[in-house]
């Protein structure tokens, strides 16, 4: 007979794997069916991811504290008219809406020149993670660019706007790269998820193959100052391979480890295991 856990659910020997992960392991049973407690947390979790979904780009907020740390903004729409066009119409998510294209000439052609990387800030499928992770991570991202030198475009806020919008920014701005915020699919532990979308040369048309995208930047995800070493990692081979997408591999995690685990008395570095195999015999 199964010991019982609170007198109705049967104790779970797997349940020490909860603290590990938020992943829906673990979650008992009743019978043949969930516990209660378990459909409950579903539920939220459901109702969360589509309310992230729906909740509407609060650029003025963000505007505001970009503002207050001394950044110019430039507010932008995308050809999708509302969310509901958006969500059913993801092609009208990727072009500026001909005011929006216009407003952007008229601004390239009073600040001549391009910009190394121009940054742009979109709801995507989640306002909520760009109200929560883009201003943090921003200040981050332009305090080591501004240590390397970098020229930055004013922030685009773009609504209604979907990754491949950049690529169109970028060209119309002149810059050499450029770099899209974007709220990501919202799961169901993880409705605040902010990506990353890094192209160099952009341009309209480009695709998926053309971009690196770095993921997940979140408390309980992959930190700010993480994401932006790995940017800027990419943002340096970029320019220094004139590539970016998937002939452009992201090593910057990979760096550090070799430099962490580097002997102090050998002059060989570690390398990757999965790519050298194993090491001789001495």
């Amino acid at each position: 007979m199964n010991e019982l856990q609170d007198g109705a659910i049967p104790a779970n020997p797997w349940l020490e794997l909860r603290r590990l992960t938020p992943a829906r392991i673990a979650l008992g049973r009743t019978g043949t069916s969930l516990p209660t407690s378990a459909q409950l947390d579903f539920q939220a979790a459901h109702a969360q991811a589509r309310d992230a979904v729906h909740l509407a780009f609060d650029h003025a907020a963000i505007s505001a504290q970009l503002n207050e740390k001394g950044r110019e903004t430039l507010l932008l729409h995308s050809a999708a008219v509302d969310r509901d066009s958006y969500l059913q119409r993801p092609d009208l998510g990727r072009r500026l809406n001909d005011e929006s294209a216009q407003t952007l000439r008229d601004f390239a052609a009073a600040h001549p020149g391009g910009v190394d990387l121009a940054i742009v800030v979109a709801d995507g499928l989640s306002a909520l993670a760009v109200h929560r992770h883009a201003v943090p991570f921003l200040m981050r991202l332009e305090e080591q660019a501004s240590a390397e030198g970098w020229s930055l475009s004013p922030v685009i806020m773009v609504e209604q706007g979907r990754v491949a919008v950049a690529d169109e920014v970028g060209e119309l701005l002149g810059a050499k790269m450029v770099v899209i915020l974007i709220g990501e699919r919202p799961g169901l532990s993880s409705p605040d998820s902010l990506g990353l979308y890094f192209t160099y040369a952009p341009k309209v048309g480009l695709n998926d193959a053309h971009r690196n995208c770095i993921s997940n930047v979140r408390l309980e995800g992959l930190s700010y100052g993480m994401a932006a070493h790995r940017l800027l990692y990419l943002m340096r081979e970029a320019c220094r391979r004139q590539i970016s997408g998937v002939n452009l591999k992201d090593e910057a995690e990979l760096q550090i480890l070799e430099a962490d685990g580097a002997d102090d008395h050998s002059d060989k570095p570690i390398g990757n295991f999965l790519l050298d195999g194993p090491a001789a015999p001495h």
